[in-house]
């Protein structure tokens, strides 16, 4: 019989299957509910900065990962910081972002390998070739075909000087209206005011002590934006003069450096020793001295009109070194012979301007007009530029006519054109040769080359490397990469015009510019610019060209053209004046800082800048020079005007009145100058 129990805890059994009834609920107070949401509250608030702290601690990795030696790389560019801390440098990448995620960091190499676009290899290396040089080494590679790369240089908050000659020059850099990227090649701004100079290197430098150079084999497109005050520099191949390597794709790299130094003069020093070639020789004393004689401005080009402008300079007593018989002296351009209807005793007459002291150079130029003998020879013997397709010569349209260009990458051209010049040479005694052209730009929009030409202007190289047989008194109007070649660069033709358009005012800025790209030995143009154009239209203004003159006695050479005999007895007297002052105190300080070119590249014509890295007035002044060091140019370039406002950067300086300034940096107002005089100071201590 089973006997019933009361259950207790844990017990197994009917009782403890008895009803269950549910307990009453204590309701919470309110004070338990504000305990129970402030410690949600805490925790979540623990777990968010337990996250953020892991983001922070990443986004410190990501940031310790992007910089290095003064550069902050983010997926939209970088910025070079100095060693305050002040931003110097801004590049954007303006043809994708970085993907940062895939980007490491070793060493001094900064390296991504995807954009937003795809895969890429990108790298910036940090290198200190000096104590006081820093150097970024930048690289962009697409990695899929027909893609450029585009990266958009800051130009706001410094001064930018560099590039290449172009028609409205300006110094510093002026970014004006908006250009898309245009391949960056040599070009005739006489003829096309939107192409880039016949003198060019792809070198820019700042006034924060900032340079970058652009490496040689990228297919390299120069662009700008004055909005957004930025340079583009663009890598393409897509509808584009340059050609990559035959076999290899179509991937386009942007590569460059920027370096930073103490201050700009010891920036650009470095960049010069460091990546332009440098002259061998300094070229004719001579040319140096003594003003050149162009026939370029007579109206008729024969024996008789060359002999009589040889004699009008010897009974205006004036130095007769130096003859240059240019164009129209050959039936034929293309032809290497004197036409005997307008010279025929060509012979003769070199005799006779060689008894009476000349040394007589001739014009020369690449092109062989359909209508010349020579134009037969070089198509049989393919001397000549190719259509891209088949051995027929591509024509191409010049100043002077439709012809064949010779093709310098041909050693058999070379050889031929070469040949002539000797012909010529040995027959007549010429001392040497005026280059014409040779601008990329003349090339058709398709060719073919005996050797391709990746980057076009490696056909300005090729030509003027011809000069370098006759270097002495040699001269050239343009230039790539030729810093070697030891004769006169010759900047483009300028128009007799008041102005910054090729005009008297773009005669200062534009010798600056090359002489930065590393070209010493410069040619002005003829005193008085270019005559009978459609902008002038005759004789130029007699105040004009007394002002060109003076100008041009403070350059490294002169060149005559429109004698100055054609004005009056006054006109005369002042060039007389200034060819002895240019041969008496201008020649000696420039055949010394030649001398010192061949080893440095430093400039012979130097900006305010060179000597007053701190002073920002510097900077923008662009009616002023340097000789050397110490040797301050200040000419009139105005016109009607016979006072000027000159700058002094700080130093004691004597005038050439006898006045001493030695409280520099001054401004002086309205410092007169008369007609035949043109300011200029000594620097002395």
């Amino acid at each position: 019989m089973y006997q019933i129990v009361s259950a207790t805890v844990g017990d197994i059994g009917i009782s403890a299957m008895s009803p269950y009834s549910t307990p009453k609920r204590k309701r919470v107070g309110r004070h338990s509910r504000q305990l129970i949401a402030a410690s949600a509250l805490g925790f979540i608030l623990v777990l968010a900065a337990i996250v953020a702290w892991c983001y922070y601690s990443a986004s410190l990795h990501k940031a310790d990962l992007l910089t290095t030696e003064h550069l902050d790389l983010n997926k939209h560019g970088y910025v070079i910081r100095n060693q305050a801390g002040v931003v110097i440098f801004r590049m954007q990448f303006r043809s994708g972002t970085l993907d940062l995620d895939s980007c490491s960091k070793e060493g001094k190499i900064i390296s991504c390998d995807k954009s937003n676009s795809g895969n890429i290899n990108f790298f910036i290396e940090t290198v200190k070739p000096k104590d006081t040089v820093t150097c970024y080494r930048v690289r962009w590679d697409e990695l899929e075909e027909r893609r450029l790369v585009e990266h958009a240089m800051s130009c706001g908050g410094s001064h930018w000087y560099g590039g290449a000659e172009t028609w409205s020059q300006h110094w510093p850099i002026a970014v004006k209206g908006q250009r898309s990227p245009e391949p960056f090649i040599t070009g005739d701004i006489y003829l096309n005011h939107q192409a880039f100079g016949g003198i060019l290197e792809r070198y820019w430098l700042s006034s924060n002590a900032t340079a970058i150079k652009i490496n040689d084999s990228v297919p390299f497109h120069l662009g700008w934006d004055e909005a957004n005050k930025t340079l583009l520099f663009q890598s393409r191949y897509d509808k584009s003069p340059y050609r990559s390597d035959p076999g290899q794709s179509n991937y386009v790299t942007l590569s460059y450096r920027v370096c930073v130094g103490l201050d700009i003069t010891s920036i650009h020093k470095y960049m010069v020793r460091r990546y332009f070639n440098k002259p061998n020789k300094v070229p004719s004393e001579a040319v140096f001295r003594h003003p050149i004689w162009s026939t370029r401005a007579l109206a008729e080009v024969n024996q008789e009109a060359v002999l009589k402008y040889a004699s009008d300079i010897q009974k205006h007593d004036f130095n007769c070194s130096h003859l240059e018989l240019y164009d129209g002296y050959t039936s034929d351009y293309g032809d290497f012979e004197f036409d005997t209807m307008k010279f025929p005793n060509a012979s003769a007459m070199f005799q006779k301007l060689c008894t009476d002291g000349f040394q007589v150079t001739l014009w020369t130029h690449p092109f062989v007009n359909y209508n010349s003998l020579n134009f037969g020879v070089g198509v049989e013997r393919g001397l000549f530029v190719r259509a891209p397709s088949g051995q027929l010569p591509a024509l191409v349209r010049w100043w002077n006519g439709i012809a064949g260009i010779l093709d310098f990458t041909n050693t058999e051209t070379r050889d031929w054109y070469a040949s002539n010049l000797r012909a010529l040479k040995n027959k007549y005694g010429v001392a040497s040769f005026k280059f014409d052209a040779g601008e990329t730009s003349y090339l058709p929009l398709d060719f073919s080359t005996f050797i391709p030409l990746h980057d076009p202007s490696t056909f300005t190289r090729r030509y003027t490397e011809m000069a370098i047989p006759f270097s002495d008194r040699a001269e050239l109007r343009s230039g790539y990469q030729s810093q070697n070649i030891s004769c006169f660069f010759r900047i483009m033709d300028r128009d007799s015009v008041w102005g910054y358009d090729l005009g008297i005012k773009s005669i200062i800025p534009t010798v600056l510019t090359i002489s930065i790209l590393g070209y010493q030995f410069i040619l002005p143009d003829i005193v008085g610019g270019n005559a009978h154009t459609d902008r002038t239209g005759g004789l130029p203004d007699r105040e004009l060209y007394v002002r060109w003159l003076e100008l041009s006695a403070f350059m490294p050479a002169m060149q005559f053209s429109l004698p100055p005999w054609l004005y009056d007895d006054e006109v005369v007297n002042i060039a007389k004046k200034f060819t002895a002052l240019h041969e008496s105190l201008v020649a000696p300080r420039v055949l010394e800082l030649a001398g010192e070119v061949l080893y440095t590249g430093d400039p012979i014509i130097r900006p305010l800048w060179w000597i007053a890295t701190d002073d920002e007035a510097a900077y923008n002044i662009d009616s002023q020079f340097l000789i050397g060091d110490d040797l301050l140019v200040a000419p009139v370039l105005e016109p009607g005007k016979q006072e000027r406002d000159i700058y002094l950067p700080t130093g004691r300086w004597r005038s050439y009145k006898g006045e001493y300034f030695d409280k520099g940096p001054i401004h002086l107002t309205d410092y007169p100058v008369d007609l035949d005089e043109v300011a200029y100071f000594v620097w002395s201590g």
